[in-house]
This record gives structure tokens, C-alpha cells and sequence, in this order.
């Protein structure tokens, strides 16, 4: 059977229909357009690792108990998941940290629920590790990235104060649809210290101990059951009613027998957690850090501009002296990086015209320029770059540094074979 190659022959079929084939190439840059408007961009591509990190506490334990009753337990029980390649543990006194790292052929779409299945094992295995530990606490978001950040200062003001005023931005910032975490970055934990005295507490026969369990005994939320009325039931319980440093320092112990004040034995103030968490520190200041984390896929100018007009009207109505600034701006960096782009794209084009309009359309007899040719040729580029665009859409591909520098170099490869 001989095959004819005439019913393939899209160029002839395109210059005997010029009306259908430039209706095509509008409606083919036009959906262009469009998806250009809804592709996502951002600064790097989505990377998801696959790396758990899992903390324990276990006080006045030593590293050989750390790593022989935690470590080794914890260990076992993961090596049964699957897609789970190695997992390091680094065991010190009282502390221990695990590193679970996945098979580098570990579909992504499988991470999370293998993420899920480890801490599904590992609560059912709880009940084996020994009393007082404190954990697991997991950390598997290593690939969360803050594209902008705001620094929020104040002359004046205590920390407190500020992580306040923190907590109202965050929740005006979590309105915008396309963002995904806000993260309050140098944040302090508040804390109350108890400093008891040595001699008071030989002389009242107690011990450091004691006073510990009283305080949660008392400080405590506690059930007694329910009380049934009728056909109605009500929980009973007991809460402690401490609401301020007051009430702690008013707050009457029952030891031995005894009754005694909390402020007649103990030192009481008010202060943060020692040692401090990590600091944020801008311009040598000390201050609070909004850390803001767009939604996978989503546009980060559009993001900006959106984040931009909030802190504006925000900005309008904090207290005299408190100031908010940007010390990460990514926005700015996907903006120059995509003009960057379309500066070498109109670059492309103009000279594709220019070659093609001297190339192709110079008639030496009679001396004239003929720019048909050349107009056919360098509408290859949109119309190339428009179905490209819709493809990267219907595929979820985000303009950043890797699609931007491919679509770079195809457009070199693109201006040869639009010339040719």
C-alpha cells in the first residue's frame, strides 16, 4: 500500500487556507496569553526532600540510655516502613535526634503518607519507651521556603507587646488566598520561674519534688466524672484558676498536712525561656520576624503586590513607634529574573525580523522590500512560545529559574530553525 504523504502536508494544507490559519494563530496566541496569566511563578521549582528529622527529651537520662531504651527502639521499628533507605540517630545526655532518609526512588506522591505511616508505628509503639521521655516531636518540612519577610520593630515596647501585634498581622495576612504558612520568626517563649529557697524548705521538710507535684496537682484540670440530673449530664472537674502572677504567687500548698503560701518559700517572676530560642536580628536589632510562604504553585508577584497592599493599610494603624519592614523581598528577584526573560525574547524577535526582512524580502529587480515573508517567519516565535505556555499550564509548570533558563534555550535553538 503505497502511504500519501499529501493528506499530511500541514503547510500546503495552511497557505490554500490562510483564513482558518490565521484565525488558528490568534485563538492559539490568545490561549497563550491566558495561560501565561495563570502559570505560577516563583524563584525555584518545588523541591520536596526526603528527610525526617525526629527529636526526644528524656531529663537526667545518660547518652548510653538515650541511644540503648529511645534510639535503638525507634530505630527498629522504622527500618519496617517501606521506602525508608537509612535512619541516623546522635544520642547525648538527655537528648537524642533520629535522621529517617527515604529511598532516592521514592515516588513524591508516596512521601506523605509514609511520613504518616512512621508516626502511626511509632504511636503505636509509645507505650514501650520509658516513663518522663518527651516526644517524638517530627520536623519533615525542610522544604518550606518564606519568600517574604517583614521585620517588625519597636522603640519601647517589650516583646510581649510586639508578638501581639505579630499575631494581629499574621491574621490579617492569612486572609490572602495564595498564601500557605506564616511563620513568626524569633518568637520567645514566656515563662514563669520559681526560684525556691534551699533553707525554708529544710526547715518545712520539703522537698524541690514535692512542691513539683503539688503545682500540678493543684495548677492541674482534673475529672470527677459526671453528674446525671434527670435526663441531663454534666462533666465535673477541678481547674486550677491561675490566670495571673498573682494568683501563682498567692497559690496555697498542701504538703504534710501543711498549707503554705507559694511566695512564703519561693522567689516568683515572670521572664522567657533560658537559654533563649534562636534570635532574629535585623540591622543589629533585635526584633520579630513574619516569615510568609506561598501556596504550591502559586504566583509570587501577585503574591507581593497582594502582601504590599495589606502591610500598607496595616501600616496605617500600628502604634506610634512600632515599624514594619521587608528584609526578603523574592518578588522582586522573580520579577527581574521573568524580565529578563521577555528582554531576551524581544531581543529574539526583533532580530529574527530584521534578518528575515533583509534576508527574504530585498528584491534586487525592481529594488524593494517585501515584508511577507518575514512577518511569516517571526510570527513563529509567539505562536511556539504561546502553545509552550499552554502546555507548561495544563502541566503545572511554574516560570522560575529552571523553566526560564530552558524556554532561554530553546529560543535560541527556536530563532535558528524560524530563520532556516
Amino acid at each position: 500500500m503505497k502511504w500519501n504523504s499529501d493528506r499530511l502536508n500541514i503547510s500546503r494544507y495552511a497557505i490554500q487556507n490562510p483564513t482558518i490559519t490565521l484565525y488558528l494563530l490568534v485563538i492559539l496566541i490568545i490561549a497563550g496569553l491566558f495561560s501565561y496569566s495563570k502559570i505560577g511563578q516563583d524563584e525555584d521549582p518545588p523541591f520536596t526532600f526526603r528527610v525526617m528529622v525526629l527529636h526526644l527529651s528524656w531529663p537526667g537520662a545518660t547518652a548510653m540510655q538515650m541511644a540503648e531504651q529511645v534510639s535503638a527502639r525507634l530505630e527498629k521499628v522504622i527500618q519496617e516502613v517501606g521506602s525508608v533507605d537509612t535512619v541516623r540517630s546522635y544520642s547525648k545526655p538527655g537528648e537524642t535526634t533520629l535522621f529517617v532518609d527515604l529511598a532516592d526512588n521514592t515516588p513524591i506522591s508516596e512521601i506523605p503518607q509514609t511520613w504518616y505511616r512512621i508516626r502511626k508505628r511509632i504511636g503505636d509503639m509509645r507505650v514501650q519507651l520509658p516513663e518522663g521521655l518527651r516526644g517524638p516531636f517530627f520536623d519533615d518540612e525542610f522544604g518550606e521556603v518564606f519568600g517574604i519577610i517583614y521585620a517588625l520593630s519597636g522603640e519601647g515596647y517589650t516583646h510581649r507587646e510586639l508578638s501581639d501585634i505579630a499575631d494581629i498581622v499574621r491574621n490579617e495576612l492569612l486572609r490572602i488566598k495564595s498564601v500557605e504558612k506564616i511563620s513568626l520568626i524569633g518568637l520567645q517563649d514566656r515563662t514563669v520561674f520559681i526560684d525556691l529557697s534551699q533553707l525554708k524548705l529544710a526547715n518545712l521538710g520539703f522537698s524541690p519534688a514535692m512542691i513539683a507535684s503539688a503545682l500540678a496537682d493543684q495548677a492541674g484540670t482534673r475529672s470527677f466524672g459526671n453528674l446525671e440530673i434527670g435526663e441531663n449530664s454534666l462533666q465535673v472537674r477541678m481547674q486550677g484558676q491561675l490566670v495571673s502572677m498573682a494568683d501563682i504567687r498567692n497559690l496555697q500548698l498542701r504538703l504534710n498536712g501543711k498549707s503554705v503560701k507559694l511566695s512564703d518559700i519561693a522567689e516568683i517572676h515572670e521572664g522567657y525561656r533560658y537559654p533563649a530560642a534562636p534570635k532574629f536580628l535585623s540591622n543589629g536589632k533585635e526584633v520579630l520576624g513574619i516569615g510568609i510562604s506561598m501556596s504550591k504553585g502559586g504566583d509570587i508577584i501577585g503574591l507581593g503586590q497582594e502582601v504590599d497592599a495589606v502591610m500598607a493599610r496595616l501600616g496605617r494603624t500600628l502604634p506610634v513607634g512600632v515599624v514594619m519592614h521587608k528584609v526578603q523581598d523574592q518578588p522582586a528577584a522573580v520579577a527581574l529574573s521573568v524580565g529578563e526573560f521577555f528582554r531576551v525574547l524581544s531581543e529574539a524577535i526583533i532580530i529574527v525580523l530584521l534578518v528575515s526582512f533583509l534576508a527574504l524580502g530585498l528584491k534586487r529587480r525592481p529594488w524593494r522590500l517585501d515584508v511577507r515573508p518575514g512577518i511569516v517567519v517571526a510570527l513563529t516565535i509567539p505562536a511556539v512560545l504561546a502553545a509552550t505556555l499552554i502546555f507548561m499550564q495544563w502541566d503545572g509548570i511554574s516560570l522560575h529559574k529552571i523553566s526560564l533558563g530552558a524556554l532561554i534555550i530553546a529560543l535560541g535553538l527556536l530563532v535558528d530553525d524560524a530563520i532556516i
